[in-house]
């Protein structure tokens, strides 16, 4: 059985990431605005587009990258990661000029390269309940990372940022979900949002599939896993979604038990975020 069976047509992968809300920085992967998408409630507001960005690790990001990087105004990138996952797949840090980058780690058990081997088995057996139960685990014990960026968003909320994670999947995934539900988004476009990773990804495929072939030399005998822990299914998202109502009562109340915010940081980061979608057209054509 060949990884490489699952590789996407070149000319639909070309074509989406040279489209919004794919952005083209060079030298990083996955990178899209998170902005743009309506509210179910009230189709006349979206997302405001042009303000966050999501990403994979940008270690291999070029002088041209970094380039365009800064024409996209981004000043902070929140890097998700965690030490010792970099240091497990000697990976350094970026420095970009005029960019600062923020440190806010999350570990997920499992998902390090030492338990890895263990997760793949299990992603074998029931993908989705693996991955409900592993991003759970994110909200929870990335609490705090996640508070430290979204008071950063509600202090700033004119001020382009990035965050990212290694692949831009997981827990970038999380953060972008998490934060398009208090938002109003509909759960089938928080679902078609996080499967556009799929396509993200594609680049780096073989560069992330060595990486893991290092860390897990029995990679073969678990090939179904590692097939299934890489993918990015709208179902998966969906179910998740319905994990953040049943356990933490929805969104805006994970808000307030596990990031400590108030209903008037909720109405801030609401009335920062959400704008009008003759206001989003204006942002993005620098209409008057």
């Amino acid at each position: 059985m060949s990884f490489d069976i699952h590789r996407l047509d070149p000319a639909v992968v070309q074509h989406t990431l040279s489209s919004p809300p794919f952005v083209v920085v060079d030298g990083v992967i996955n990178i899209r605005d998170i902005g743009g998408y309506l509210t179910q409630a009230n189709t006349s507001l979206m997302v405001k587009p042009g303000i966050v960005f999501r990403s994979g690790e940008p270690s291999c990001i070029t002088d041209l990258g970094k380039e365009q990087l800064r024409a996209l105004g981004i000043k902070t990138i929140f890097d998700l990661r965690s030490d010792f996952e970099m240091k497990s797949y000697n990976i350094q840090g970026t420095e970009i000029e005029g960019v600062r980058t923020i440190r806010v780690p999350i570990v997920v058990r499992g998902f390090d390269p030492a338990n890895v081997a263990i997760k793949l088995r299990e992603f074998e057996q029931d993908p989705i309940k693996v991955f409900v139960e592993d991003y759970c685990q994110v909200l929870e014990d990335g609490a705090g990372s996640f508070e430290a960026i979204f008071h950063h968003l509600k202090a700033r909320p004119n001020e382009p940022c990035l965050f990212h994670c290694t692949a831009g999947k997981d827990r970038t995934g999380v953060l972008t979900a998490i934060f398009l539900l208090l938002l109003g988004v509909s759960d089938e476009d928080i679902a078609k949002e996080y499967a556009l990773t799929v396509i993200g990804m594609e680049p780096a495929r073989p560069m992330l599939f060595e990486r893991l072939k290092k860390a897990i030399p029995s990679y073969q005998d678990h090939l179904q896993g590692l097939i299934n822990m890489g993918s990015a299914k709208p179902e998966v998202m969906a179910a998740v979604l319905d994990m953040i109502r049943e356990k933490f009562g929805g969104a805006e109340q994970y808000f307030k038990t596990h990031l400590h915010m108030t209903d008037d940081c909720i109405l801030k980061l609401r009335q920062n975020f959400l704008v009008d979608t003759t206001a989003a057209s204006n942002l993005t054509t620098g209409a008057d």
